[in-house]
């Protein structure tokens, strides 16, 4: 009987051995690519979650924020995203109107933005102001305003991001709606000799900048931060519109496909925290919207404070994007 008892015994550890470990939680993120690539948030913020969830984050990217949307929208129910992070308050509206968002049910009392936004389906996780930034090696004569951006040499030229697909490009068609209201299409006919090209998000338009091909792009008055802190160097600076600068808040939030997961609201609980917000700032080069452990280096307070700040309400975005993106697509055109 000995044998036998020891094959069964035999059997047993050899089941235990090839048993396999189980399988970890999967939260899929959609987001954009400047957050997911090697240098933006994404891998931190992926390291620090995984260590508090035992779970794996898979990233999920498109071009940019509109293009989140649309990709949403696109997929419908048969979504795999458990949370989109990258969505702005130009688009909240309508992302709403999808009905492929849930009510996020967690505690934002760690969240501080300009105007105290406050939403039960979307988080803010940054926010900053759209800018034109320059290189001062090439334009010593920066725009100070707009209306000398639209009316400037057009030898000058600048890269910008489609709003069709861009959330900085849309924010530029809305901060130029803001100021010249029923005149954007003139505005936008004059400013149209000064564009170089279009580019679907902003990786693109901000690599195209800093390899010299234009002195100007549209990002943001916290770009520059980025340049004194890793490059060592000030060349890249942000221009001051006297007309104001259009702010930007960024969101997160639950799809009904995630709802029915603790990580998505685990995560966003996360997202208002130091694992993600000490992240933020020097990696997606914008302003923290939650609760930080340390200080923000000392070159963001270098940067171009905007004397007035311009906003859109998200409804009426959300009634007219498509019809000022048809505008923006004639001007362009003529």
């Amino acid at each position: 009987m000995r044998p036998i008892k020891l094959l069964a015994l035999s059997a047993a550890a050899l089941l235990g051995l090839a048993a396999p470990a189980a399988a970890k939680d999967t939260l899929t993120i959609y987001t954009y690519e400047s957050f997911t690539a090697d240098w933006g948030p994404g891998p931190k913020v992926k390291e620090n979650f995984e260590k508090e969830c035992d779970c794996t984050v898979e990233w999920v990217s498109a071009a940019d924020g509109v293009a989140l949307l649309n990709r949403l929208k696109l997929e419908g129910a048969t979504t795999q995203a458990d949370i989109v992070l990258g969505l702005d308050t130009n688009l909240i509206t309508e992302a709403k109107q999808s009905g492929l968002f849930a009510p996020h049910g967690i505690d934002t009392s760690n969240e501080t933005v300009p105007g105290g936004f406050k939403d039960d389906t979307f988080v803010p996780y940054d926010y900053g102001y759209f800018a034109v930034v320059y290189d001062s090696d090439k334009l010593t004569d920066p725009p100070k305003s707009m209306k000398e951006l639209v009316e400037g040499d057009a030898s000058q030229k600048i890269v910008i991001e489609d709003p069709r697909t861009s959330t900085p490009g849309l924010g530029l068609l809305l901060w130029i709606k803001a100021i010249y209201g029923d005149n954007a299409a003139d505005a936008w006919g004059k400013l149209k000799d000064r564009v170089l090209t279009v580019t679907p998000g902003w990786s693109e338009a901000y690599g195209l900048f800093t390899r010299g091909e234009a002195p100007m792009v549209l990002s943001y008055t916290t770009s520059p931060a980025y340049h004194i802190v890793v490059d060592k160097e000030d060349r890249y600076k942000a221009a001051s519109f006297s007309e104001g600068h259009y702010l930007q808040i960024e969101l997160a939030g639950i799809t009904k496909n995630g709802a029915g997961k603790p990580l998505s609201a685990k995560f966003l609980e996360f997202m208002t925290g130091p694992g993600f917000q000490d992240v933020i700032p020097e990696t997606n080069w914008m302003f923290p919207a939650g609760k930080t452990s340390k200080p923000l280096d000392p070159a963001f307070d270098t940067l171009v404070k905007p004397t007035k700040t311009l906003m859109l309400p998200p409804d009426e975005v959300a009634k007219n994007r498509k019809a000022w993106v048809d505008e923006w697509l004639a001007a362009m055109s003529r």
